[in-house]
């Protein structure tokens, strides 16, 4: 594999962005409101609380921040994860058409949160392409599309085959839907941009702080961490794909799935023009998960995905990804690559995130992918929930987060069998349904 010069391994290309910002070094000894991780979830959850009145803290495992909130892909976009008729068939039709008209909504609150913040984190409204691998896959878009338009006010458009030039340089895909309303962000400046209006509120935040056990007493919790014991009311569990093991229900409901990404050295502004001239956010619906992007500046391509199911090494995933990125565009064969890194999306065996609570331990977590928008809305949403407040309603509290016969430990050992199978059979039968 060949790097840049300035070529780094496990440091994702947000990360150079980032500042220093102090936090909290003393823990309280009691608060209101306890919310276990610091990323997007539970920074929104925090804002929230402290909205109701609430004392809130905040703790996290590591650095706040350095989980999946600083390391996917930056779009930003609130459709399902399933189709109309799963989520019916799963849910009920009711909880389905009540899911679809929250989409809308969804994004509306987080648009409007970053604004109200005054967060600078390079919100662009590019608009996102889902790319049809196959001409069935593209006959399916057609379905969800219809139904998008019928039941929600997500606007969305279909993409025929000839027409792709517009958006994409490559004779790789049968067409695509586009969601205009979709957008781009920078994820790292995002989460910081969160985190300063937490602190701004007084509200403490830890680092390096994993409460290792969680104990009610009486109508409270007491949460044992290596920096001594909190009491709190109510619990706010934010975790998703970095849950530990002090709560081990939650892991055996939402798995730990490792996404992968690259970033290119900087490219000439033609190229990117070239292979990208609609400039959106783009996924493919092959089961590689594939996503793609040109970065903020507009001078590099980021390219995500499954380069594998269970964690390998950095420079094996680099590899992967450029071949596959390399299918999409054969003129990227000879370009350096700059970054390489990783982090655990959150996957609920639904492939629906959930919002819900069991006597004062709420949770928002299970956003399979698509964090980057539900997490701080869900976030906000569980922390409503815990103070009773009305605002706390969604048709995310309607779904479930499930336990399955293959996952009754607390690692996903079944990802190994899965990787194996989706590597040899699965992607087999895509290249050749794709040709």
């Amino acid at each position: 594999m060949e790097w840049t010069g300035e070529a780094k391994a496990g440091t994702p290309y947000w990360w150079d962005a980032l500042e220093d910002v102090p936090l909290e070094a003393g823990l309280p000894e009691r608060c209101d409101l306890l919310v276990i991780g610091a990323g997007y979830t539970g920074l929104s959850a925090a804002l929230a609380a402290e909205s109701c009145g609430a004392r809130v803290v905040v703790l996290d495992a590591g650095e706040p921040g350095k989980g999946a909130s600083t390391r996917n892909g930056g779009m930003f976009g609130a459709h399902p994860r399933l189709g109309w008729g799963l989520l019916a068939k799963r849910f009920g039709d009711d909880v389905a058409d009540a899911i679809f008209a929250e989409a809308g909504p969804a994004l509306d609150w987080v648009k409007a949160l970053i604004a109200d913040e005054g967060i600078d984190c390079d919100l662009q409204a590019t608009g996102r392409i889902q790319l049809a691998w196959t001409a069935q896959q593209f006959e399916n878009q057609k379905k969800l599309a219809a139904h998008v338009r019928a039941k929600s006010d997500v606007e969305i458009e279909t993409v025929a085959r000839e027409d792709l030039h517009h958006e994409i340089a490559t004779e790789r895909y049968y067409g695509g839907i586009v969601l205009p309303q979709h957008c781009a962000i920078h994820p790292a400046k995002f989460h910081q941009g969160l985190l300063k209006a937490v602190l701004a509120r007084d509200i403490p935040v830890l680092g390096q702080t994993e409460v290792t056990k969680l104990n009610r007493e009486g109508a409270g919790f007491e949460a044992r961490t290596a920096k001594g014991i909190i009491r709190a009311d109510k619990v706010v569990l934010a975790t998703n794909g970095y849950t530990t093991s002090a709560f081990r229900g939650h892991m055996a409901r939402v798995f730990p799935l490792p996404s992968y990404i690259i970033a290119t050295e900087e490219l000439p502004a033609n190229l990117i023009g070239h292979i990208a001239p609609g400039r959106r956010m783009m996924v493919e619906t092959r089961a590689r998960h594939s996503y793609f992007r040109i970065s903020p500046d507009g001078r590099r391509v980021l390219f995500g995905g499954r380069a594998s199911m269970r964690e390998i090494d950095l420079p094996t995933a680099a590899r992967r990804l450029k071949r596959t990125m390399c299918e999409v565009w054969p003129e990227l064969e000879e370009v350096k690559l700059s970054h390489v890194w990783t982090g655990n999306t959150g996957y609920s065996f639904e492939h629906m995130p959930n919002v819900g609570e069991d006597r004062g331990l709420h949770h928002a977590m299970g956003f399979s992918g698509s964090g980057t928008v539900m997490a701080p809305y869900l976030g906000a949403k569980a922390a409503y929930r815990a103070m009773g407040d009305a605002r706390g309603a969604t048709a995310y509290a309607a779904t479930r987060l499930v336990r399955h016969p293959l996952h009754p430990f607390e690692k996903p050992h079944f990802l190994k069998a899965a990787d194996l199978w989706y590597r040899t059979v699965v992607d087999t039968r895509e290249r050749w349904q794709g040709r």
